[in-house]
């Protein structure tokens, strides 16, 4: 096992006191490994290697001195415009995957199929076929939610490339959907563009790099359509977020409990899980477990559920396998989407039993329990039985919980920032966040998304960045592992606002969180799910654009992901680009080794889409350029 210093691993006190327990009991962990591979290729971190076909893999010289061409003639522009297309398009088929599952949930409960679920939020339901343009006087709940789940499941089937996806359609202002359609990329079919950009950058076809990266535009435009009507149907499914105190990291785990870590993306198991817990609370209790069942969450998984029910959060991606490490996880439930498959092998060392449920996600050495949603309570119950009875094998002298856990205000969905503002202004609930971004109390907005990447400090830019925003007066959204960061850092507290906040910002939250009968300010950052609900923030914007008159471009909104690591995190920040909004990255993505494709996304993007990729490592520095964004959007509405 290659060594590292812990102590410049993760800005998480609990993460540190765990990678020293690793180290002293020679377990590997994700830092381990990320030594282990040093130096990475800097062909494959420049873009420069191209292995779509078998003559290669070919690569080529950035300094001129070797290769300019691989063998099939594609220059470095097109071998990196091809790559970083294709991680779009792995990245929207991932995120829009998690959508059709929801929508095809809906259609089977619309048809009798599923006793284990139900609409619980009508309302959301309602509003939702509303601006869908689907009719709802009169009719069954029923009805409208089998219209709604056919006409969801038609932007994966559409066949009409002149007719854009209905969400997309529903969710973007007038001014931006005119401008992508005019650019010739708003999708018409979410699989149908997924494959035609696998098609497009196949050995052979396109090599222009210009229209390569349009073409991942579009494609990650079907990304932001997935994941709208994923978290969308999700709301109506399982119920819209509002604020609830909860906590976060390590320490939320409990020595007397059987703990069940649930981890991944979707919605679908967690939530009955945490639905089914109470029912097993004397079992648990039987088998020794004073304190009964104690559900925590990973991930995206842990967002969905901790919004929802008040779930506690363990972590985020980066340390994922630290529940383990602690020797009181009895269990780890995954189901899709940034999941280590390490995770098995440190279970080897505990008690903890990994379990996979669904069948296109398994993980060598895991046990695998094949999640289906008409058996739902059911195989949440065997789940929980296998952790209740993997605490009887818990060794105590091995237990070692970190005592760290923050204090966290979740659940500040689009509705729930609404009817905190309608408690300042009912007639006109956007009037006070236009009134304070006009007046300067607030700047700007910054939405957090994204991962943990082990090239930098874990948590650590999230914490610097978001905190030196703040400072100027900037609000502070986030999602996804970006949010589990802040969370563990104690941000996400009406503390933290009167700690880090500019007077302006203060005085804002202050007024809306007392009118909102919180008693004191909003929390500093406002916790907004998982990543697929990055829609909420667009969401928002779009409303804000529309009561104003002007495209998202216009609007002083950035969007930051200082540790953005995976395919989807690429998605993410391409359709953020496209709608109009300036995107900082953290880490470098694999372009840099194409002046043509750098020059596109950070300069030609700009002038074409209003949006741009900020690519800065320094968080300090980074934290300048977003505000340098906003400034430049300020004075373009002439603030």
């Amino acid at each position: 096992m290659t060594l590292h210093d812990c102590t410049t691993c993760s800005s998480d006190a609990c993460a540190t006191e765990m990678l020293r327990i690793a180290d002293e009991q020679n377990i590997e962990t994700a830092w381990h490994r990320h030594a282990a591979q040093q130096p990475q290729c800097g062909f494959g971190s420049s873009g420069l290697c191209c292995r779509i076909c078998m003559k290669g893999p070919c690569r080529i010289d950035p300094f001129g001195n070797g290769p300019r061409f691989g063998i099939c003639g594609a220059d470095a522009d097109t071998i990196v415009a091809r790559h970083m297309v294709r991680m779009m398009a792995a990245g929207a088929a991932s995120h829009s995957e998690h959508g059709r599952h929801i929508a095809l949930a809906l259609r089977h409960l619309a048809d009798g199929h599923l006793d284990d679920y139900a609409i619980r939020d009508e309302a959301k339901m309602l509003a939702v076929a509303a601006r869908l343009g689907v009719a709802t006087d009169g009719r069954a709940l029923m009805d409208v939610v089998r219209d709604v789940a056919d006409l969801t499941l038609g932007d994966f089937q559409n066949q009409d490339e002149k007719k854009p996806c209905t969400w997309l359609a529903a969710t973007l202002p007038e001014k931006r959907l005119k401008k992508l359609g005019d650019l010739g990329i708003l999708p018409h079919n979410i699989d149908a563009t997924v494959a035609q950009t696998m098609s497009r950058t196949h050995i052979g076809c396109d090599s222009d790099p210009t229209n390569l990266v349009l073409g991942g535009l579009r494609v990650a435009l079907t990304d932001l359509d997935g994941m709208v009507l994923a978290t969308e149907l999700s709301d109506a499914l399982f119920g819209t977020p509002k604020p609830v105190a909860t906590s976060s990291n390590l320490g939320v785990l409990k020595v007397d409990a059987v703990n069940v870590a649930v981890n991944g993306h979707n919605p679908i198991l967690s939530d009955v899980i945490c639905q089914v817990a109470a029912d097993l609370e004397a079992e648990a209790i039987a088998a020794g477990a004073t304190a009964g069942i104690n559900i925590v969450g990973v991930c995206c998984t842990g967002n969905e559920v901790m919004m929802r029910h008040g779930i506690p959060l363990a972590t985020n991606y980066l340390s994922q396998e630290l529940p383990i490490l602690t020797g009181a996880l009895e269990a780890m439930v995954l189901d899709v989407q940034c999941i280590m498959p390490s995770l098995p092998r440190i279970a080897e060392c505990f008690h903890t039993v990994v379990v996979t449920t669904d069948p296109r996600n398994k993980i060598k050495g895991a046990t695998h329990v094949d999640f289906s949603e008409t058996k739902a309570v059911e195989t949440a119950k065997t789940i929980l039985r296998m952790a209740i009875a993997a605490y009887g094998r818990r060794d105590k002298n091995r237990v070692n919980i970190p005592k760290l856990a923050q204090r966290t205000i979740a659940g500040f969905s689009t509705e729930a920032i609404v009817a905190a503002l309608t408690a300042v202004d009912a007639a006109d609930p956007l009037k006070p966040v236009i009134d304070n971004v006009v007046n300067g109390n607030i700047q700007g907005i910054v939405l957090f998304g994204g991962c943990n990447n082990t090239k930098t400090m874990q948590d650590a830019s999230y914490f610097r960045i978001a905190t030196e925003l703040a400072r100027r007066n900037v609000l502070v959204l986030a999602t996804g592992c970006a949010a589990g960061a802040l969370a563990k850092s104690g941000l996400m507290t009406p503390e933290a606002t009167e700690k880090y906040a500019g007077e302006g910002l203060k005085a804002v939250s202050r007024a809306i969180g007392e009118a909102a009968g919180l008693g004191g300010p909003l929390p500093l950052v406002l916790h907004m799910g998982s990543c697929v609900d990055n829609s909420r923030a667009v969401i928002l914007a779009t409303a804000l654009a529309n009561k104003l008159g002007v495209d998202l471009s216009d609007l002083p909104v950035v969007v930051s992901a200082p540790e953005a690591m995976s395919e989807k995190a690429v998605a993410i920040g391409t359709w953020a680009v496209t709608i109009g909004f300036p995107t900082h990255l953290g880490t470098v993505p694999p372009v840099v080794g194409s002046e043509t494709v750098t020059r596109l996304v950070t300069e030609t993007a700009k002038e074409l889409i209003g949006g741009h990729f900020i690519v800065e490592t320094d968080p300090a520095i980074a934290a300048d350029k977003l505000f340098a964004a906003i400034q430049e959007r300020r004075r373009g509405l002439g603030l």
